[in-house]
């Protein structure tokens, strides 16, 4: 079938109400989590082909965190999806004011390749939690993990509720020539750009899920051991193909030299000897990824630069020295190497990094709270920890995205089902009395008005 026929009967199965029945919602989503718990070991296996995460990565980093966001969803969609009562103001009086949430209807999410059932399937539990039918794109890039995300998405789904396209028979430009109404995107800043500006043909609402440079900050009064050891993890997990790795460091000059050694000292903890052969350490997606990101490696190489061509790993790579204008701080790294800037005060810590587009995340290690807290109100950043790296994705009590050129819009959790609800705004009027200061004619009203609804007979005004 064809992808215009498959939006067809997505929006005729919409006409249905099914999608918008809670315990419907509730009962789809419970099967869609029994399907990946029968499915884990062919989503871990292939994850191993496609990126080369171990067995223990792969489960924290895509299957455990869906499953908690499932199970999230499951047990709030009933108290997310009921009618808001709010306040109803003196000028609507006398009034019922309620906010519903209702869903867009038939919504289109692109997903990436770098965690590629996560980045899946959350944004997708938050489109039906929210009654919407989804199709879903997937990357062509990780071919083994889209395979199994087939499996399970025909098994839970009809193609009238969740379809997923094949990346190979439908090419972007074909994909983005329908009519949807909602589109979620997640990628690179130039792709995101295209999805908008197409979007912006037909006012279709979008979320852009993006990148960007994100700085690890380390502060005169941080502690250097636990920063290490947090950077490290942050930055070479999936071998740096994550949008909130730590993609630079900005540290105190005075710490530099110690920080360096710790973080030698923690990547060979994690990663032994030689990591390019450690079957643990993950590999760089394709080819192509692969030698963009040799050519970055250059400069002062303290630490690491090794690569294999056979299994296309760059192991873990620190390079001293780097100054904004190098040509590595150009453009988002997405891969092991980490450049260390320096800085004498946090005031040029915040100039820079707000002097260039708004990052994803940013991550301040500091025992001040004075400057961790100046870092939070005077950047401008999507979202980020302190004292920690990419935590802060890990929960679905907090909104996930970004900011300027680091994406629009938020998602996990509530936000999730926020973002693919339409608020729809009620006033529920009482037929009496039926107040006649707002019919004409005006006579002698304006005055009586003017202090009504400009609020000038509240106390204290």
């Amino acid at each position: 079938m064809n992808l215009e026929d498959v939006i067809s009967e997505q929006k005729e199965f919409l006409k249905t109400g099914n999608t918008r029945n809670v315990n419907s919602r509730k009962k789809i989503l419970n099967r869609l989590y029994s399907a990946i718990l029968k499915n884990e070991d062919k989503i871990l296996e292939a994850l191993n082909s496609d990126l080369g995460k171990s067995g223990f990565e792969a489960y924290i980093t895509e299957i455990g965190i869906v499953l908690d966001e499932l199970n999230y969803a499951i047990n709030n969609v009933a108290k997310w999806a009921r009618p808001e009562k709010v306040g109803t103001s003196v000028s609507t009086f006398p009034a019922k004011s309620r906010i519903y949430r209702v869903p867009y209807g038939c919504v289109l999410i692109i997903s990436p390749w770098n965690y590629p059932f996560h980045l899946a399937i959350i944004p997708l539990i938050s489109a039906i939690a929210a009654g919407n039918t989804v199709i879903l794109k997937p990357s062509r890039k990780s071919i083994h993990t889209t395979a199994v995300l087939r499996e399970i998405l025909e098994d839970v789904f009809d193609l009238k509720y969740v379809y997923i396209v094949d990346p190979f028979e439908v090419s972007h430009e074909e994909l983005l020539s329908y009519k949807y109404d909602y589109i979620f995107f997640t990628g690179s800043v130039s792709a995101g750009k295209s999805v908008m500006a197409k979007a912006a043909e037909t006012l279709t609402p979008v979320t852009l899920e993006l990148g960007g440079k994100s700085p690890a900050i380390v502060d005169e009064n941080a502690d250097i051991d636990i920063s290490a050891k947090r950077i490290v993890w942050g930055k070479f997990i999936n071998a740096g193909q994550t949008c909130v790795a730590p993609d630079y460091v900005l540290c105190y000059r005075g710490n530099k030299d110690k920080l360096i050694g710790k973080m030698k000292y923690y990547i060979k903890q994690f990663y032994g000897e030689d990591p390019v052969y450690n079957s643990e350490y993950p590999k760089i997606i394709d080819e192509k990824a692969y030698l963009r990101l040799k050519k970055l490696i250059s400069g002062d190489i303290v630490f690491g630069g090794k690569s294999d061509n056979d299994s296309l790993k760059i192991e873990p790579t620190i390079i001293d020295n780097v100054e904004f204008s190098d040509e590595i701080m150009k453009e988002e790294i997405f891969g092991p190497i980490l450049p260390i800037l320096t800085f004498e005060k946090i005031d040029e810590v915040i100039e820079n990094v707000n002097g260039r587009p708004s990052p994803l995340a940013v991550y301040i290690f500091t025992k001040n709270k004075a400057v961790s807290e100046r870092v939070i109100n005077e950047i401008n950043f999507g979202g980020g920890c302190v004292n920690d790296c990419l935590m802060h994705i890990a929960s679905n009590k907090l909104p996930f995205g970004g900011v300027g050129e680091s994406g629009m819009g938020a998602y996990h959790g509530k936000s999730g089902f926020l973002t693919f609800s339409h608020a729809k705004s009620i006033v529920d009027k009482n037929l009496k009395p039926d107040i006649k200061l707002r019919y004409p004619p005006a006579e002698n009203k304006l005055n009586f008005v003017r202090k009504f609804m400009g609020g000038r007979w509240k106390k204290g005004k």
